[in-house]
């Protein structure tokens, strides 16, 4: 708890730079499940995952929103946090005890590689289930910060760990659209499909700081912003609760480049969005649902930094007398071979069916951990 609460400075003052609410998809029932959802998720939260099912609801749902969706992951497995307050400690004590640069030595070289990461998002939706285009209105904003020291080797310690650099680039994204999906049959098989046409601002940025000075929340002071329009794109067949889909996301690939680094002009990044496909196969039934998602291709979004992802997961519910709902997950990112597993749980509450809560929480070790919250409700 002690380090989500040192990263919520970075997080939150990226997330205050976008217009609405965020995350890839931070929805606490799809995020509590592993994070599936291309066959697994409802006509509320069909934008985040697979726009053709807008078109699958039940035939007492009329209306439908989510006011919001909150999440929050952050990612420290290399003890960057601990590593640069330790850092920044003895560069001021190795000047009045000079027998504390081994100490210092030694914290640089633990510094040297490190790499945090930290997400912030939330998402807003309207949906209007009908059986001739069934439609949802959306928001969705998220922002992904990176942050990775830069350690100098001049060949005097004091001197390398005054002329280190702590850099920071970060992503900040906010959207709107309109799902649209039609359910039919075709040759006696059960499928929809379904686009989601959306506005995007899309905001980068770089920040540059030494060890002793670096102060994560002024991040937003070096920025780019550009709008640009986008669409996604699903499609679900189905056949009792058996279930297959594929979903493409932002299928308008662009490349953003960053303001360049203070200490050097000629230094920038790039932000790669890229189209990103997943195919997802599960049994949804009344009262229990498994599904599996399949990242097709590996995203790689900012060059520099190790942020590449294709992921694998796994997840389920159980659904008891529409009052409480179970959901546990899994997932792995295989774009890297030596990352650890992320487990998630989560509950759904929904009290006399008048609204629905949904609280999920994520688990990959002490250093790296998350929490989701949905409030929504149909009618």
């Amino acid at each position: 708890m002690t380090k989500l609460i040192r990263v919520l400075p970075l997080s939150v003052a990226l997330f205050a730079s976008s217009a609405t609410a965020a995350n890839y998809a931070i929805e606490a029932r799809g995020d509590a499940m592993g994070g599936v959802g291309v066959v697994s998720a409802n006509f509320l939260t069909a934008p985040f995952y697979n726009p053709a099912l807008t078109a699958i609801y039940r035939r007492n749902d009329d209306l439908g929103m989510i006011l919001p969706s909150i999440g929050l992951t952050y990612n420290d497995q290399d003890s960057f946090i601990d590593d640069i307050d330790k850092a920044a400690d003895l560069i001021d004590e190795v000047q009045s005890d000079p027998s504390k640069a081994g100490e210092l030595e030694q914290a640089l070289d633990d510094l040297h590689g490190d790499q945090l990461k930290v997400e912030l998002g939330g998402v807003v939706a309207f949906a209007l289930p009908n059986r001739f285009v069934a439609a949802n209105a959306f928001g969705k904003a998220y922002t992904e910060s990176y942050v990775s020291p830069s350690i100098a080797d001049t060949g005097n310690i004091v001197d390398d760990a005054n002329d280190s650099r702590i850099q920071a680039v970060s992503v900040a994204v906010t959207e709107v659209g309109l799902a649209l999906a039609k359910y039919q049959t075709f040759m006696g098989q059960h499928i929809a499909v379904g686009v989601s046409p959306k506005l995007q601002r899309i905001y980068t940025y770089a920040y540059e700081a030494t060890l002793k000075d670096y102060d994560l929340k002024d991040v937003r002071d070096n920025s780019t912003g550009e709008t640009v329009l986008n669409a996604d794109a699903g499609f679900v067949w189905f056949y009792g609760p058996l279930r297959a889909g594929i979903s493409a996301s932002n299928i308008v690939a662009r490349d953003i480049e960053t303001k360049s680094m203070p200490s050097n002009p000629n230094q920038t990044y790039s932000y790669k969005l890229r189209p990103s496909y997943t195919v997802g196969f599960g049994l949804v039934a009344d009262y229990a649902t498994l599904s599996v998602d399949y990242d097709l291709n590996e995203e790689k979004r900012y060059t520099g930094f190790d942020d590449n992802t294709q992921m694998l997961r796994v997840g389920g519910e159980i659904d008891l007398l529409r009052q409480l709902k179970l959901r546990a997950g899994w997932k792995r990112n295989l774009a890297y071979d030596n990352l650890d597993d992320t487990l998630t749980a989560g509950i759904g509450l929904s009290p006399l069916n008048l609204f629905q809560l949904d609280i999920g929480a994520s688990y990959t070790n002490e250093n790296s951990m998350g929490g989701y919250i949905n409030f929504l409700t149909s009618y």
